[in-house]
């Protein structure tokens, strides 16, 4: 479990198909720390540490399978590229964001960018069968960070980015089109399975 508060920005160092894909990322989280089979959230994929070292700086290995690259925006990570890290909620831990499982259920796409005073607001367009999941002023965790979502028309919603959020996460990254990684509130879920048997 985690709790959708980055606590590192992560850089890929290396990508490679070795049956499943095994990526190689660059951390600043003391790797002494870290377990082997430890789950690391990688832009809101909960991914499984298998390896571990130091040269030339802290990182960690991890294996992707097929069903998750189909899923979310791993297929796209590159040489290079920044990504948002949180480690697994540990018992006792604050709970600064909202419950986030780390299991990633499709992609939104980013379709307007703005200011707003000094923060961005960004709009998505959600796939359909998800859209049904995010309503206004509930959770949706993007790219591992949970946000509030501040509105909502159709399969289309919107949030508001401050500055802190910007310069702590990879969203001062963001671009109109890219793909963002959707993990839907797991309170909405249970929500909708119960008025399935009413």
């Amino acid at each position: 479990m985690f709790t959708g508060i980055i606590t590192d920005i992560g850089r890929v160092l290396n990508v490679e198909q070795q049956g499943d894909l095994r990526a190689r990322i660059g951390t600043g989280y003391d790797i002494d720390g870290i377990d082997i089979g430890a789950s690391i959230a990688c832009d809101g994929v909960c991914l499984t540490v298998v390896a571990l070292g130091r040269t030339p700086q802290n990182w960690f290995d991890v294996q992707i399978s097929a069903e998750s690259v189909g899923l979310t925006n791993v297929g796209g990570w590159q040489a290079d590229m920044r990504i948002n890290l949180e480690r697994a909620l540990k018992v006792g831990d604050e709970l600064g964001g909202h419950i986030v499982s780390g299991h990633v259920d499709g992609m939104a796409e980013v379709t307007a960018m703005h200011t707003q005073g000094d923060s961005t607001r960004i709009t998505f367009a959600a796939p359909t069968a998800l859209a049904k999941f995010i309503a206004p002023k509930g959770s949706v965790a993007l790219n591992g960070t949970s946000l509030t979502v501040n509105e909502v028309e159709g399969a289309s919603f919107g949030v508001n980015l401050i500055p802190h959020t910007q310069e702590v996460t990879t969203w001062g990254d963001v671009v109109l089109g890219d793909k963002i990684n959707l993990e839907i509130d797991t309170m909405a879920r249970y929500v909708a399975r119960l008025r399935e048997w009413d």
